[in-house]
């Protein structure tokens, strides 16, 4: 029997090599490999964050081919450092400099040669000559510096490499149009360029350059079925030696709200807490059970930072009003809307700002906040959320439809099994 590590086997946040489970339903792979082949329109590959989309783009396109190009919109500052970008991946440069020399020459011919600019001293004996020869350089050099757009987008049409920007959503609007207008005639000359979003912004490169109208192949990523989801203990366990219950495959897999990167965590966190690093010799482990500690332990690893951020709200010069609580206890207005989230437990569904305020008026006893105050709140969690280090806020407010996106499935995850969730 082969040994495997379960480090190796469950692979959260990676790309997994024993245990990546291949889509064939709606055929994801293969629509986006046409990609290749001239298709002439911008390929935008959509899903919840942590559902497997950049694992699938690196399936087809890998990272680590340098016939590849890869940009993490999360790591762009702006336009300029884009193009940057591509043009380091490309081995260009943005500043050219051409020089050309002219050498005069004078001497006598004979048996001995110096180099340029070098006198030759020689000692002869008998019937010889000597050349002493003295060699001057001149000439004129020129400079051009073209901008890192410029280079990229010529780099790009000279190379024909495909271009894959990760994280599109997470470039402002401006940026987007700016980057989209200059891509544009690239991919209506066959160049596949690949945009990887979350589902609510899918539309961004049509709203930001109209154009793009009809040149647009969505791909979604949908959520992982239960299926799909406990292939992965299945292959996983099974290369381990251990025996999962069907029951507990699925549990694990409809406490993952889709997300097979939370799958894996799972997967993993459950190795550690059984003692398994490698496969087990000899006679199978049998697992009967999961442990709810499981659960609420990746849940506090996961989403309490940015929970912490959200909660505790932008800066101000005063205290917040304390509203008080059914319990007897009091919260602000930032913990009182996310105890109200908590309550709902909203897992990846979008979140009804009526249901939400609802929620908010069973929790208090008194100062039930106006519709604006919710609305002003959520908007400036919305921005917390969008200049966190995490590439994708967790959550997303759309003030125009009333609709507050929960992004992030380790955020859904930890609404209902952290701290919180038991304290509302």
């Amino acid at each position: 029997m082969k040994t495997f590590r379960a480090s190796q086997v469950f692979v959260p946040g990676g790309m997994p090599q024993h245990t990546y489970v291949a889509r064939t339903e709606g055929d994801l792979e293969g629509r986006l490999a046409s990609a290749r082949n001239d298709l002439f329109k911008l390929v935008t590959l959509t899903g919840a964050t942590k559902s497997g989309k950049t694992v699938l783009a690196n399936r087809i396109f890998p990272r680590n081919d340098p016939q590849n190009v890869w940009v993490d919109g999360g790591t762009v500052r702006d336009e300029d450092d884009f193009w940057s970008i591509i043009v380091e991946a490309l081995d260009g440069y943005t500043h050219i400099q051409n020089q050309d020399v002219l050498e005069s020459e004078r001497g006598a011919s004979g048996g001995i040669e110096g180099g340029i600019g070098v006198k030759v001293l020689a000692s002869i004996t008998g019937k010889a000559s000597v050349d002493m020869r003295n060699r001057r350089a001149s000439g004129t050099s020129r400079s051009r510096a073209s901008s890192a757009r410029t280079t990229a987008t010529r780099l790009l049409r000279e190379s024909w490499q495909p271009l894959i920007i990760d994280d599109f959503h997470y470039l402002d609007r401006e940026l987007q149009g700016a980057i989209i207008r200059a891509l544009k005639p690239l991919v209506f000359e066959g160049l596949p360029v690949v945009v990887i979003a979350i589902p609510h912004r899918r539309y961004d490169a049509v709203k930001v350059e109209r154009e793009m109208t009809g040149r647009l192949e969505n791909i979604d990523v949908p959520a992982w079925s239960i299926d799909e989801l406990t292939e992965i203990p299945d292959v996983g366990f099974g290369l381990l030696n251990v025996g999962l219950e069907d029951e507990i495959a699925r549990t694990l897999a409809l406490e993952a709200y889709g997300s097979p990167h939370l799958m894996q965590d799972f997967c993993r966190g459950l190795c550690q807490q059984l003692g398994i690093e490698e496969t087990v010799r000899g006679k199978s482990y049998h697992v009967a059970r999961v442990d709810s500690s499981l659960f609420k332990r990746i849940a506090e690893g996961t989403g309490r930072v940015i929970f912490d951020k959200l909660a505790k709200g932008p800066r101000q010069r005063s205290d917040r009003k304390q509203r008080p609580l059914v319990t007897g206890e009091t919260a602000d207005i930032y913990r009182v809307v996310l105890m109200a989230l908590a309550k709902l437990a909203p897992g990846m569904e979008k979140v009804n700002y009526e249901s939400l305020r609802a929620k908010i008026r069973e929790l208090l006893a008194d100062l039930v906040p106006q519709a604006h105050e919710v609305s002003r709140v959520l908007e400036k969690m919305s921005e917390i959320a969008a200049s966190d280090e995490a590439s994708t806020p967790v959550i997303d407010w759309d003030k125009e439809d009333q609709e507050l996106h929960i992004t992030d499935p380790f955020f859904a995850f930890f609404l209902k099994w952290g701290v919180l969730a038991h304290e509302a």
